[in-house]
């Protein structure tokens, strides 16, 4: 009896250090205290998300916002959330192979609005909120990374970076050290995600987090008690996030809780 009750807290312990991360409030400056709106505030169908409008709008309104960001073939970046044009695009095809010239010949859920490039967000934002950028890596993590860290090397506002790929995580560590990181999740086991069961399992379980060393963990919201993210939270101390709050009651609770809010089709 005693060795399994051994076993069980060598394995406790082995389980506490692959959750560890960095944490510590202080990189969050500039982005406590603010909701911030998935996809910019839009209002289909005439407001798409992560569309110029969108964008606008959460500045006029104080909002934070949340956006996703794609490398193109030619090395420009594009604010676009699926891999694929068809969901709001209405063509087939993959954003990864567009150009930045192309991506005003496509427009967004049927209105006038093309595809966004990173440096017009940044622009029209321009440090009034802060940003929650995450990075859509398609097996081009460190190019994609790159590009994007040299799209913010002048830029003065407060922003983070996060991903549900561990590696742009790894390549922050490793070349960006300075820049606030996030490792997003979700229990991918209960999903339909096409992922294999033990990547399901290794990314549900945040055990890569040892090597990535998070500030933060932005994890669904109808998850956030399983005890993976409770254990950063509780005993890392990393900083909590909720995506997507979709009611003004989960979006008082998440706060409650210590969350930051990522939320739409409501405002707070």
């Amino acid at each position: 009896m005693i060795y399994f009750f051994a076993t069980l807290f060598v394995l406790a312990l082995l389980l506490l250090v692959l959750l560890s991360g960095r944490g510590g409030k202080k990189r969050f400056e500039g982005i406590l205290g603010f909701d911030i709106a998935h996809r910019g505030l839009h209002d289909k169908p005439n407001i798409p998300e992560n569309s110029m409008p969108a964008f606008k709008r959460a500045v006029e309104k104080g909002y934070g916002i949340e956006l996703d960001v794609h490398l193109l073939s030619d090395g420009g970046l594009a604010v676009f959330h699926d891999n694929t044009l068809d969901r709001t695009a209405g063509v087939s095809g993959n954003i990864k192979d567009l150009t930045l010239a192309t991506l005003k010949d496509y427009k967004l859920e049927g209105t006038d609005n093309c595809i966004p490039t990173f440096l017009e967000v940044l622009e029209l934002v321009d440090g009034k909120v802060p940003l929650i950028i995450e990075l859509k890596a398609e097996g081009n993590a460190p190019k994609l990374c790159e590009a994007v860290v040299d799209a913010l090397q002048d830029y003065k506002g407060a922003y983070c970076i996060e991903s549900f790929d561990p590696r742009p995580l790894l390549w922050l560590r490793k070349n960006r050290p300075d820049i606030t990181r996030g490792q997003l999740s979700q229990n991918f086991t209960k999903e339909k995600s096409g992922l294999s069961l033990p990547l399901q399992l290794v990314l549900t379980a945040l055990v890569l987090n040892f090597i990535t060393a998070p500030d933060f963990i932005a994890y669904k919201f109808e998850d956030r008690n399983i005890i993976f993210n409770r254990i950063c939270i509780k005993f890392w101390g990393l900083q909590p996030v909720c995506w997507t709050i979709k009611s003004s009651k989960d979006h008082e609770t998440a706060k409650k809780e210590g969350y930051i809010s990522i939320f739409e089709q409501f405002e707070p």
